[in-house]
């Protein structure tokens, strides 16, 4: 019985990676005519920027904004600062955008964002869709342009490409950018080829006036994100894949840095997959919506990564014991070293292809090419601990890139 549990688990495991292997080989899949068609700017944005004591980098940000090749008079900046004790309000005053002040306690983004949308759909119903940013973020001039294209053609909702500020600052911001890099290619743009949706990365990504009035922003976990990118998918609303509306995004630096942001996506993760495990089966059986099943098993993740920690326990247990088992892991656990060897030179292989097919320079970050396999595996200890969690605060991350987006376009 426990040699059948094994295997389940194990086959389990296994089709849990070539799922997300095939599918992202349809990022390969060319189309002949553009997905996103240009048409004259006509769409006016809201962009809203969640700051929490940010003032050295939002004025970069919003330079960048001002900067957009798009009509000035169709989008208005405005900031929401939340639990702020140094000059970020001054700041954004200084450089244009407007302040939505919160009358209510902030906790989370999530709170601060729904927030402005309810405020401004209340008061100032002249949008037709909203952007969203991190503070720490500079954004390419033609973001707007490519966002209001993607409403022309139709879509309510769409994700922007994630870029680095800072991909050669240390090993772990240079495994960050891999790490967005990957998930560009082989997840979103994997999904957008297939006509199926792709997910929220945190920031870049647009909302429709539309789509909020009919669903409203009402998320409830640490991931503000892809829950609301499993809302979309409950509602059958498609995300786009906006890959050259570009956001560049400053990634943490140090590995205590990396821990708490992980932890925060790890457990908001397996809250999303509490609160939304029955509403997307029963829509993706029932309703025949691919991307419900799809969202459901991106939500599985930190657990998967937990089975295969448990597979890896009980096979050296049985071989201690001496207990003959017969499956893949078994035949690494007799080669082990060989098997460690084609692993790591599989990671270097996967990160040197994925940084050649987005045209990035390999000198930026070969220190994340040669470490990326770690910086994975230490995702294990992270979702292991919020497992066990019954309670995670938000924990704030210090930012101090400061770029203009000339240096970096």
């Amino acid at each position: 019985m426990l040699k059948l549990i094994y295997y389940i688990i194990d086959m389990a495991v296994i089709l849990y990676g070539v799922y997300f292997a095939v599918t992202g080989l349809y990022a390969f899949k060319r189309k002949k005519k553009a997905v996103i068609r240009e048409y004259k700017p006509k769409n006016r944005f809201a962009i809203l920027i969640a700051a929490r004591n940010e003032s050295k980098v939002i004025g970069s940000l919003i330079s960048s904004l001002n900067k957009q090749n798009y009509p000035k008079d169709l989008y208005d900046i405005y900031v929401i600062p939340n639990n702020c004790t140094d000059n970020t309000v001054a700041i954004s005053e200084y450089h244009g955008a407007k302040i939505i002040d919160c009358d209510i306690e902030i906790s989370s983004k999530g709170q601060a964002l729904k927030y402005a949308f309810d405020n401004i759909l209340r008061n100032n119903d002249v949008y037709d869709a909203f952007c969203v940013f991190d503070a720490d973020n500079v954004v390419h001039p033609n973001f707007l342009k490519r966002m209001s294209d993607t409403l022309c053609e139709g879509y309510q909702v769409a994700q922007g490409y994630r870029d680095s500020k800072n991909p050669s600052d240390s090993w772990i911001s240079s495994c960050y950018s891999l790490f967005y890099w990957t998930q560009n290619y082989f997840f979103n743009q994997a999904r957008m080829n297939l006509g199926w949706s792709a997910s929220i990365n945190g920031t870049g990504f647009m909302l429709s006036s539309k789509v909020l009035k009919s669903n409203g922003f009402n998320t409830v976990t640490m991931t503000e994100d892809i829950e609301f990118a499993a809302q979309c998918a409950c509602n059958n609303e498609r995300i786009a894949f906006v890959k050259d509306a570009i956001t560049y995004d400053e990634q943490p630096t140090t590995f205590i840095q990396s821990w708490k942001q992980r932890k925060r996506w790890s457990m908001g993760t397996m809250q999303c997959l509490y609160n939304y495990c029955k509403p997307l089966m029963k829509k993706g059986i029932k309703s025949d919506i691919p991307q419900c099943l799809d969202m459901l098993l991106f939500f599985m993740a930190p657990f998967v990564q937990i089975l295969g920690f448990i597979l890896l326990v009980i096979l050296i247990g049985y071989n201690m014991l001496n207990i003959e088992l017969n499956d893949i892991w078994q035949v690494a656990y007799v080669y082990k070293w060989i098997a460690a060897v084609i692993t790591y030179v599989v990671s270097i292989l996967i990160s040197c292809t994925v940084v050649i097919l987005e045209d990035k320079k390999i000198t930026k970050v070969y220190i994340g090419i040669f470490t990326l396999l770690i910086f994975m595996i230490s995702w294990l200890p992270i979702n292991i601990y919020c497992l066990f969690s019954r309670k995670y605060e938000w924990e704030p991350i210090e930012h101090d890139k400061v770029l203009d987006i000339e240096s970096i376009t």
